[in-house]
């Protein structure tokens, strides 16, 4: 047989950038990766601007952080980023900032500031035009224009990255972009993406993540967080919190799971409270599951096959937290907006799973809301039995007794109903 030496085939670019467009994002899951970004180099700001001007609309995300040198700035806009990741980044494939931006617009550019006593502003584009031109991996550097020249004045003052979607061909309609139709698609896109960057970035909102509480604005509106878990409604119904650890090769990873029961309508603080807590699926849609990666949602909503959608059990939600060790095992997609249940979880989660939905199905249909007496904790049962029962089935976990107890619970149910009732069993 003929010796056969290596052959470079490397793709093309005009093709395969083109490809990239449709990797599976939409607006919001776009921006949420330019936000990951953000996130990862420390910002306490990140402010997003978009901006209607027929042709020449734009999008505008402008953070305080750590900026870029441009060897760095270089390599981040490379497609498959050589760049390491460590535990706890947000990015993972080395691919969002480019396919995320291209999938919505034909040009991005970005600007940045690594040093604050002598500004090194450095800044370069993706022009999808120059790369079918020329079917080279190019980056180019940034003609001035207004949304450049306003970065360039802003980095002079402080650290931080600004990127610019430019020519959003995926945004607005080619025929008419500069009638009303067009105007209400970019106001509507921005009131969906402060829905949406709320729920994902919720827990760096709030300050439980990080080092500090993040603000987003978006056209100068702060983003307000939405936790899925309702942690500060008084009558909510927090079930004990579960930790599993799965392995990957030689490394064991830890996933965190916490399971709560949201009251019902009529227990909320508010009908207000009630309505937004509902989430933009509706409380049918978000019931179930709510991924967390180091901290940031990548899927709300749904029992990943483990049970389906039913009425009657709306308000059951848990949150399920994992670290980057597990990664291969949850097969995050390239958006970071779906995941795959670990089959070796599924089977850790069925008896938990089966518990909230009881205990869900039985708020649900019950006659007269549960109160509960003034300043007795956001996450405490609605009566002392119920504690009581609560505690056993937390201390049966612990000892690896929680099939046990459902035998005796289920023998309790038969000869002492109104009892196990009272005790949530």
């Amino acid at each position: 047989m003929e010796e056969v030496r290596p052959v470079d085939v490397t793709p093309s670019a005009r093709r395969l950038t083109t490809s990239l467009r449709d990797i599976g994002y939409d607006f919001e899951t776009a921006l949420a990766d330019i936000v990951d970004n953000s996130v990862s180099a420390d910002a306490t700001r990140i402010d997003v601007t978009i901006t209607f001007d027929g042709p020449a609309s734009r999008v505008t995300v402008a953070d305080d952080g750590t900026g870029m040198t441009r060897a760095q700035l270089q390599e981040a806009l490379r497609f498959g980023s050589r760049r390491p990741y460590e535990q706890g980044d947000l990015g993972r494939f080395g691919l969002g900032l480019k396919t995320a931006s291209l999938s919505q617009c034909r040009r991005v550019t970005v600007v940045t500031n690594h040093a604050l006593r002598r500004p090194r502003i450095v800044a370069h584009r993706l022009d999808l035009d120059h790369i079918e031109a020329t079917d080279r991996w190019e980056i180019i550097g940034a003609d001035p224009g207004p949304a450049v020249e306003a970065a360039t004045e802003w980095l002079r003052s402080t650290t931080g990255t600004v990127v610019i979607w430019e020519l959003l061909d995926r945004v607005l309609p080619d025929a008419r972009p500069h009638d009303g139709w067009a105007r209400r698609r970019i106001e509507a896109l921005g009131r969906r993406a402060s829905t949406y960057l709320g729920m994902v970035f919720h827990r760096f909102i709030e300050g439980t993540a990080g080092e500090w509480p993040l603000t987003i604005t978006i056209n100068g509106e702060k983003v307000r967080a939405w936790n899925p878990l309702a942690p500060d409604e008084p009558h909510r119904l927090a079930l004990p919190r579960q930790v599993f650890e799965l392995t990957v090769g030689r490394r064991t990873g830890r996933v965190l799971v916490e399971p709560v029961v949201l009251p019902p309508r009529d227990a909320f603080s508010s009908i207000e409270e009630f309505e937004r807590l509902a989430g933009p699926g509706k409380w049918n849609r978000q019931q179930g599951f709510y991924f967390y990666r180091s901290d940031r949602m990548v899927q709300g909503g749904g029992w990943s096959g483990l049970r389906a959608v039913d009425e009657h059990v709306k308000l059951a939600r848990a949150a399920v937290s994992f670290e980057t060790d597990v990664d291969p095992l949850f097969r995050v997609n390239v958006a970071k907006r779906r995941v795959s249940l670990p089959p070796e979880l599924r089977t850790m989660l069925e008896r938990p799973v089966q518990e909230l939905c009881r205990r869900a199905d039985h708020r649900y249909r019950s006659a007269a809301p549960q109160r509960r007496p003034a300043g007795s904790g956001g996450g405490a049962p609605a009566s002392p039995l119920e504690d009581i029962g609560l505690a056993l089935k937390a201390a049966a976990m612990e000892v690896g007794e929680y099939a046990a107890l459902l035998r005796v619970a289920e023998r309790l149910r038969d000869r002492a109903p109104d009892a196990a009732r009272q005790l949530g069993l």
